[in-house]
């Protein structure tokens, strides 16, 4: 039994144990007293969201579904691009610009694009906080798991945007309900955040029974970001990824649809519904890809720690590089043979979705705890400035380009947006060397952070 702090019995808490009162304070459990009586259900209520709060896990589960419903809103344009390029008569340039919520705004393009760029603002800062939060709920090799499982979101939400934004319009018969589903789960997972979310002291689970040093002011901790180069060189990296990720998850969809058109086994969209084969696979994959890359990062890292002190950085440019090879091949072979490109996407984005949870986990060994916020909000910046938000539309752009120095040809459309993604490769070996260049003063400043 435990109490309240209104005099009221809580059922289903022994005598040992502790309840946090609605004031906030800790008291110590109480034997159950004749003069006590039941709490009322809405006591209850309050009693049990308070013990909710005090469970790092769930704050943590809380917080990777809501960077699923991040990923998978911003995906769900992904899915039913064929639909959009068609209804508006836009180039792949324009097309490009969709990839940073309303689905109100269907009626004019330009109104289109303004909506779905304030999706940025909200992921930028959600997937900014959230990491710190969760780094400072865990420690060590907990914190790693926790963290891996967070940025497993991204491709598994990634992957489900595809799955709903095609598998939505395919049931109403309007590609504009692709739009209007995540919303309303967004909104719960708002609720929920609000409900069970705490906010930890920044470095109390690195710092128990010490005392955190004074907090700095941002200008002072730029500047010392900026001087760490084992953080710098791995945001410069997973920019590199970002800008991968994001022109393939934009454009690979449409890519292979193309090549079937040349291979004549399907037909150019005009008119109707657009299929959605390509995306459902395509969204299957990235879901898969993204749990399996996620595990092996971690098991890899795991395994790799006995052996060096710098595997984070190493297994990070290893698997990047691997990656770039099997990219290549996938415009190699996609003329002739689709499932032979699948399986080149396959390997290479399971590569790829390896080191995105070890990123974060390499900036939590090498930036002091009070920093970290700062330190994953800009990175999240030069992450998207550098990467995804501009990727689509240059990779739309270098097509568009070339589409118009020869005659439009449905073998030309193919050919060009191939072409343009050749960029992909080149731009994963560079975050290659970036991570290598990490692993050199990884250890150094990693060892900084800890004196500090």
């Amino acid at each position: 039994m435990c109490v309240e702090s209104d005099g009221c019995d809580i059922e289903g808490c022994s005598s040992s144990d502790e309840v946090r009162t609605l004031s906030g304070s800790m008291s110590p459990g109480l034997m159950p007293s004749p003069d006590l009586r039941p709490c009322k259900p809405g006591q209850k209520f309050r009693a049990a969201l308070l013990r909710y709060r005090s469970m790092p896990a769930v704050a943590a589960g809380i917080l990777t579904f809501g960077n699923v419903l991040n990923y998978m809103d911003r995906y769900t344009v992904a899915g039913v691009l064929l639909d959009i390029q068609r209804d508006y008569s836009v180039t792949d340039s324009q097309a490009g610009l969709l990839s940073f919520s309303s689905s109100c705004c269907l009626q004019h393009y330009c109104l289109f694009v303004l909506s779905r760029g304030l999706v940025g603002i909200g992921e930028s800062s959600y997937s900014s906080i959230s990491p710190t939060i969760i780094g400072d709920l865990f420690t060590n090799n907990k914190r790693t798991m926790m963290i891996s499982i967070f940025y497993l979101a991204i491709p598994l939400g990634s992957g489900l945007g595809y799955i709903l934004g095609s598998g939505a319009k395919d049931a109403a018969k309007d590609w504009h309900w692709a739009l209007r589903v995540s919303p309303l789960l967004g909104i719960t997972a708002g609720a929920l955040i609000l409900l069970f979310v705490p906010d930890p002291k920044r470095g109390d689970t690195h710092q128990k029974g010490g005392r955190m040093r004074t907090s700095t002011s941002w200008i002072y901790d730029i500047k010392a970001l900026l001087k760490n180069r084992s953080y710098m060189f791995s945001s410069l990296a997973s920019a590199a990824v970002s800008f991968a990720i994001g022109a393939f998850g934009m454009w690979i969809p449409i890519y292979l649809f193309r090549a079937q058109v040349v291979q004549k086994i399907a037909v150019p969209c005009t008119k109707g519904i657009c299929r959605s084969t390509d995306s459902l696979i395509f969204g299957a994959i990235t879901c898969v890809t993204g749990l399996l890359g996620v595990i092996i990062g971690f098991a890899t890292t795991r395994f790799f720690r006995k052996k060096t002190d710098r595997a984070d950085p190493l297994v990070c440019a290893i698997t990047m590089l691997g990656s770039a090879i099997f990219i290549c091949i996938i415009f190699v072979v996609a003329k002739k043979s689709i499932a032979g490109a699948y399986i080149c996407i396959f390997i290479g984005e399971t590569l790829l979705f390896v080191n995105w949870a070890i990123t974060a986990d390499i900036l939590m060994f090498v930036v002091i705890p009070s920093r970290r916020a700062t330190a994953l909000a800009f990175q999240s910046f030069t992450t998207h400035l550098l990467g995804d938000a501009g990727s689509p539309y240059l990779i739309g752009q270098i097509s568009d380009r070339l589409q118009k120095n020869y005659t439009t040809s449905a073998l030309w459309q193919f050919l060009s947006l191939g072409y343009a993604l050749m960029l992909c490769p080149f731009i994963i070996v560079l975050g290659g060397m970036f991570f290598l260049a990490t692993a050199l003063f990884f250890l150094d400043d990693k060892e900084k952070a800890e004196k500090q």
